[in-house]
């Protein structure tokens, strides 16, 4: 099917009659405006820390900990994510500002799980925090905040793969403008692309496959045989589907010939399925041993939540000497009448 150009914010998937006007900017305040791909990725954090956080004491940590890494963690995620895309992109920019420039997109998603992990390991570290343990916490909230994220690619019209006939197809103005613009380069890659034709959501593709990796490990993790399987499990779905996914697109990031994200997903998802089976060998050899089970692991709970009942008390005393101090003015007034 041949369409008509489109104008630049406006988005079709025609297979299923949708025709919408996509801005990638959300709103302005004072002149600064909001990004929906900023909007996407900050619900996809918030989201992610909100099940992280009720599932602490099922991993053997402390929340206050966590909260110190998950900080870090986010530093990390977008240093890598987009130091990741810079260096394979080093030839599109030409001051710093645009590399600074993270609302206006270009951030890869492999940057900010290396980034991520790398700040926040050491975070474990200062913090006395088993690594394993809170990496396979961790690891659920990255499928969470990817499936979001993801969307964000929606808003800028980026993420799109070759030409497809599937009734999902889609196009865009900027999507049609890209390809026009890039049609050399992309054929002395042997990719052979038609503008005026739909192309593969392959954002909707990876936001799907992470949501079912959620889903997959949030039934799953309460039967974990060792720690650090979760992270693992992450790095096998994720890389299965991000290696396919990866050779659909037509924004991949090269080294020589070789998709940089796709080559790495294919060694990181076949080191993850032999550490999990070489982890479920060991554990059915000698019994399963997770942190949250030890001794440390039950003293870090017990340590937590003596904390959190202590808050707790002081909060009650604080709100009981706040009703004493209002009923006294109230007893007074009334002595005074």
């Amino acid at each position: 099917m041949e369409l008509e150009p489109l104008s630049y914010d406006h988005v079709v998937f025609p297979g299923v009659n949708i025709d919408i006007k996509v801005d990638p900017t959300a709103f302005s305040i004072f002149g600064f405006e909001i990004k929906w791909y900023g909007i996407c990725i900050a619900i996809g954090l918030f989201l992610a820390m909100g099940y992280c956080f009720r599932r602490t004491k099922q991993f053997g940590l402390d929340g206050d900990h966590l909260s110190d890494a998950v900080f870090m963690g986010l530093i990390g995620a977008v240093i890598g994510a987009r130091a990741y895309y810079v260096i394979f992109h080093m030839e599109s920019y030409t001051d710093i500002k645009e590399i600074l420039a993270i609302r206006d997109g270009g951030l890869a998603v492999y940057g900010g799980i290396i980034g991520a992990l790398i700040l926040g390991c050491i975070t474990c570290r200062i913090r006395k925090m088993h690594v394993l343990s809170t990496v396979d916490l961790a690891s659920m909230g990255f499928f969470i905040g990817q499936c979001c994220g993801r969307w964000g690619n929606f808003f800028n019209q980026e993420c799109f793969g070759t030409n497809t006939s599937m009734p999902w197809g889609m196009s865009g103005g900027r999507i049609q403008q890209y390809l026009i613009n890039n049609r050399a380069s992309l054929e002395n890659m042997g990719i052979f692309i038609d503008p005026y034709k739909t192309v593969h959501p392959c954002f909707l593709y990876e936001s799907l496959w992470c949501l079912a990796g959620f889903l997959i490990m949030h039934f799953f993790y309460k039967h974990r045989k060792f720690d650090g399987e979760l992270i693992c499990i992450y790095a096998a779905w994720y890389g299965i589907g991000r290696a396919y996914i990866e050779g659909l697109r037509t924004d991949s990031l090269y080294i020589g010939d070789a998709r940089v994200s796709q080559l790495l997903a294919v060694l990181t998802s076949a080191a993850a399925i032999v550490i999990i089976v070489i982890g479920h060998v060991r554990a059915k050899k000698n019994g399963v041993h997770l942190f949250c089970d030890s001794e440390a692991g039950k003293a870090v709970i017990a340590a937590a939540e003596e904390r959190d009942r202590e808050e707790q008390e002081k909060a009650e005393n604080k709100k009981k000497k706040e009703l004493s101090a209002e009923q006294r003015i109230v007893d007074e007034d009334g002595d005074d009448n």
